[in-house]
Order: structure tokens, then C-alpha cells, then sequence
């Protein structure tokens, strides 16, 4: 399975629980703050739009660069305020942009980075970073309304981009990058994953691990909680997640896995 398969797969998943909400649930809140439901897909619509657009080497059209605020957050909410529309139009919207955003993707020059929000990456890097998203607002959507989304072997993904974007996290906040050892328990089911390694095993006890272990500061606990703290749907010190180390504490705090 390439990282193009398992965000198809990702997307399918969340496909399919949209599919099953009425009117009312596609206009109940979610937990992503201010937005409905129709609110969290519209803004993946747009997100799925620049991406194609980029992958297929043109302008990107990134409404969130586009739209006047401050900060990324405020860009976005601008984007889903000036396009919001019926949850039917909403949903069509996002099923076509994600399937041209894979197919681009899928199609793109792998050597090759492509513009994106905080500089350029490479397409695999790119549709890691919109599996990430399409997971986390996952639990935006199903969270209220008690819909089941359980963890799967996909979230090594968005557990490797939290770690490697940790410099980046870093350097927002003025810091010097840190080496850090990770060591995460996987959802039941996942196979082992050593920093580029994956084996696509059974065994329920499998351990994700990133980073040099012989590192002086490391994280562990469990994948599901390690990327939820990333993807800022977990408090840190609500999750069961271990720091030790003279910097390991301060990594959790800057955990990420997107742009400001």
C-alpha cells in the first residue's frame, strides 16, 4: 500500500459516513469550533482544490493564501464564511475535488516538491499531510454525533509527520530543533514501523518507532494519543503520553502535523 492508497482509503472511510448523515447532522456543530458539519467538508473541498491545483503545476489556488486574515485559522474560516452552501452542494464539491486532488497527486513527479502552505514538498509528502487532515476532521465530524472512528494503521502517517515536522514546530516558536526518540504503541491490528520500515504484520502488541533511540529526550504512549496532542484534538496532559528527557516535555507541548 503506497501513501496514495491509504489516503484514498482514508477519504472512502469518511466518504462513507457522510453518506449516512441527514439534513440536520450535516447542520450540527462539529467540534471544530464555529463550524458545522457542512462547515468542516466545505473547508477540505477547498483544501482538495489546491491541491490538484498545485499538483498539476498550476497557480495555486489557495483560498486560505488568498482570503485576508492573520493567521492560517483565520484564513480558513474566512474561506468556508464566503462559500458556504447547501450540505448536497458541499458534499458534491468535495467528492470531485478529492478525487482530482488524488489522481494529481498520484500523477505528479515524485522527485519533484510541489508549492504548498508552509513551502514546498514533495507529493508523497503532500498526500500525507491531507490524510492527516481528512483523519483529524474526521473526528471533528463524528465526535458529536457518537459516530464510531476507530484508529487503524493509517495513523503511522500522521505519527510520522508529527515527527518530522517537529523542527519546523520548533522553529515557530523560536527553538533550536531537538533530536527525539519516539516509541508508540499501534492501534490493534498495525504492523511494526521503524522509521522508514513498515511491516505489514498483525502483531496487536507492534510498536511505531521515529527518531534515533539512543536520543536523550523521547516521547511514548499510545499512537492514537501521540497524533491526536499533534493534530490539537488531545491536551497534552489529558493524554497518556510519557516525555522524558531534557527536551521531551517541550516537544509534546509543540507537537504539530500542520501549517500556521
Amino acid at each position: 500500500m503506497t501513501i496514495f492508497d491509504d489516503l484514498a482509503a482514508e477519504q472512502e472511510r469518511l466518504e462513507e459516513i457522510l453518506l449516512g448523515l441527514d439534513g440536520a447532522q450535516w447542520l450540527s456543530a462539529s467540534a471544530a469550533q464555529g463550524w458545522t458539519i457542512a462547515d468542516v467538508v466545505l473547508h477540505l473541498a477547498q483544501s482538495e482544490e489546491g491541491v490538484e491545483a498545485t499538483a498539476a503545476r498550476r497557480p495555486l489556488r489557495a483560498r486560505l493564501g488568498a482570503v485576508a486574515a492573520d493567521t492560517m485559522d483565520d484564513r480558513a474560516a474566512e474561506a468556508v464564511r464566503l462559500e458556504r452552501a447547501a450540505p448536497a452542494e458541499v458534499f458534491a464539491r468535495w467528492q470531485r475535488a478529492r478525487q482530482a486532488a488524488l489522481a494529481a497527486v498520484r500523477a505528479a513527479d515524485p522527485d519533484q516538491p510541489l508549492e504548498w502552505v508552509a513551502g514546498p514538498v514533495k507529493p508523497a509528502t503532500l498526500a500525507t499531510t491531507r490524510l492527516a487532515e481528512h483523519w483529524a476532521h474526521g473526528l471533528d465530524i463524528t465526535g458529536p454525533l457518537g459516530i464510531k472512528f476507530p484508529d487503524t494503521e493509517r495513523l503511522r502517517h500522521v505519527a510520522w509527520l508529527a515527527h518530522r515536522t517537529l523542527p519546523y514546530a520548533l522553529g515557530l516558536a523560536g527553538l533550536p530543533p531537538v533530536a527525539l526518540y519516539c516509541e508508540l504503541t499501534a492501534p490493534d491490528g498495525a504492523g511494526t514501523y521503524d522509521t522508514g520500515t513498515y511491516d505489514t504484520g498483525t502483531d496487536r502488541s507492534a510498536t511505531w518507532r521515529f527518531g534515533p533511540e539512543d536520543a536523550k529526550s523521547a516521547i511514548t504512549g499510545t499512537a492514537g494519543d501521540f497524533c491526536r496532542v499533534a493534530a490539537q484534538r488531545l491536551d497534552p496532559a489529558q493524554s497518556g503520553l510519557r516525555a522524558s528527557g531534557p527536551h521531551g516535555a517541550t516537544a509534546l507541548g509543540m507537537l504539530r502535523t500542520y501549517a500556521a
